[in-house]
């Protein structure tokens, strides 16, 4: 007897021409070719490129960040270096019509479909793989089947699919992440990025490479631009999305990530709980929650409490920072922890957007400076905050080294330039840099640069956006070195 939910091979091989036109054209549909490229592109086409390598590719990262997007702009880029067209196969795997399929049952379609001979030679993109069960089972075997060919996998699950690509592809699977759009890229592809300069600056008695704003009132309206709508790639170029962020958002990226994505790789139950507990988290975001008071705010017990907050993170909406007191000794027990939207516009189109002068603007601008961090490899990052007697305070942003678990830098995130003209004022920062020996740290600002020294500590204070727009660049410096 028929499986009832098979679907005709010929309606399978129609879907895949369609998602493979250049097949018979040699060129993508036009609404592919217009996106601009994001900066991290550079790095991915030279992973994809590199034959020397015989590993598939992960790539991971949220939803509607332009994982779909890159892989089109390589295909494009692909035939224009006149690889075979034929022998470069597309296919989304979130459609329903290959709900029943394997990795190798699509393989060999693609190649019915396409008129080659086999698979060898191609390049091969699986788009949202998450939804077919054993993928990594799967991609191992047909990787070392076809040696001489490059997979590539896309994500919008991380833990689902970084868990599975250790457990199942070490040696075969090389991981590539792509994060929400960071400032550096924000205004890259606006082309922006005359509104700074490189320059440098003086920390840990190093002159480093730096930029500065040549105007930084405008860079300032940007950078809110930023937090309010700068994540995602489409909202930059379609003011209508900008202009109804609330339904962009909730619709394509939330709901379908808490209702669909979430409840299909973790068998979640109660959706709407999950939803309001979301809400809750990004509404505080950069706000410091203790597990027994979110435990009572949200109504969870403390078990599911900590599953949702593992979910959330899985699914890149959610960075977890953990505590860690003056002298930068971890916690027996977590008694707290800061919980981050990875993308502070997230908030606003759950709630509205933020200004400059609102109350909640140094928590959202904290948000922005710690999701450009969130990408970069090799980090350890905590936030400090202890009471020791009369003593108490709190350093907003740590990197541990991983071995000694010793402090590398600090950085205090203000939104206001009070602390230029009163860097006494700064008690917790100069008290654990001298606890963990750190002769400088960071201190931003809204709008003012300086360098001063305070109590033997180098104190240097940037401006917000002009670090956010730092981190982010040195950061793509990293991975493309």
């Amino acid at each position: 007897m028929a499986n009832s939910y098979t679907i005709p091979t010929e309606k399978i091989l129609d879907r895949l021409r369609f998602e493979n036109p250049w097949w018979e054209t040699s060129a993508l549909r036009e609404e592919m070719k217009l996106l601009p490229k994001r900066l991290y592109f550079k790095r991915f086409f030279k992973l994809l490129t590199n034959t020397s390598v015989k590993r598939a590719i992960i790539v991971v990262g949220p939803r509607r960040v332009g994982k779909t997007v890159m892989m089109h702009q390589a295909i494009e880029l692909l035939i224009a270096e006149k690889k075979t067209p034929r022998k470069i196969f597309y296919i989304g795997i979130d459609n329903p019509v290959y709900i029943t399929l394997s990795l190798e049952d699509l393989l060999n379609h693609c190649i019915q479909a396409s008129g080659i001979e086999n698979a060898d030679d191609c390049f091969i993109f699986f788009d949202e793989i998450q939804y077919l069960r054993d993928w990594e089972r799967h991609l191992k075997i047909i990787a070392d089947s076809y040696p001489k060919t490059k997979f590539i996998v896309s994500g919008s699950a991380a833990a689902a699919l970084q868990a599975k690509s250790a457990e199942s592809g070490a040696g075969r699977f090389t991981e590539f992440v792509l994060p929400p759009l960071t400032f550096q890229e924000f205004l890259h592809l606006q082309n922006l990025t005359h509104l700074l300069k490189p320059s440098e600056v003086i920390y840990a008695n190093q002159r480093l490479p730096f930029f500065s704003a040549i105007d930084i009132k405008q860079l300032n309206r940007l950078f809110f631009e930023y937090i309010n709508y700068g994540g995602y790639p489409e909202v930059i170029f379609a003011e209508a999305i900008r202009g109804n962020m609330s339904k962009f958002i909730r619709n394509d990226i939330i709901d379908k990530v808490l209702l669909r994505d979430l409840p299909a790789l973790y068998g979640i139950k109660d959706v709407q709980e999950l939803y309001r507990f979301f809400a809750h988290l990004a509404y505080h975001s950069g706000k410091e929650f203790s597990p027994e008071k979110l435990s009572r705010d949200s109504g969870l017990d403390k078990t599911m409490l900590k599953r949702y907050l593992e979910y959330l993170e899985s699914a890149f909406l959610i960075k977890v920072l953990h505590k860690v007191d003056v002298k930068a000794g971890s916690f027996k027990r977590i008694t707290a922890y800061k919980i981050y939207l990875t993308n502070p516009s997230l908030r606003t189109a759950l709630f509205s957007p933020v200004s400059q002068a609102d109350d909640e603007s140094g928590n959202m601008v904290e948000t922005a400076i710690i999701a450009q961090w969130m990408h970069r490899d090799n980090l350890n990052l905590r936030y400090a905050r202890w009471k020791q007697g009369r003593s108490e305070g709190e350093v907003d942003l740590i990197n541990l080294d991983s071995l000694q678990q010793k402090p590398i830098w600090a950085v205090e995130i203000k939104w206001s330039n009070r602390y230029v003209e009163r860097p006494w004022e700064l008690k917790s920062v100069l008290e654990f840099c001298k606890q963990n020996t750190l002769t400088s740290a960071v201190v931003t600002t809204i709008d003012k640069e300086n360098h001063k020294m305070e109590k033997d500590i180098h104190l240097s204070f940037i401006p917000a956006s002009v670090y956010s727009y730092v981190v982010g660049s040195h950061t793509l410096k990293e991975k493309e070195e």
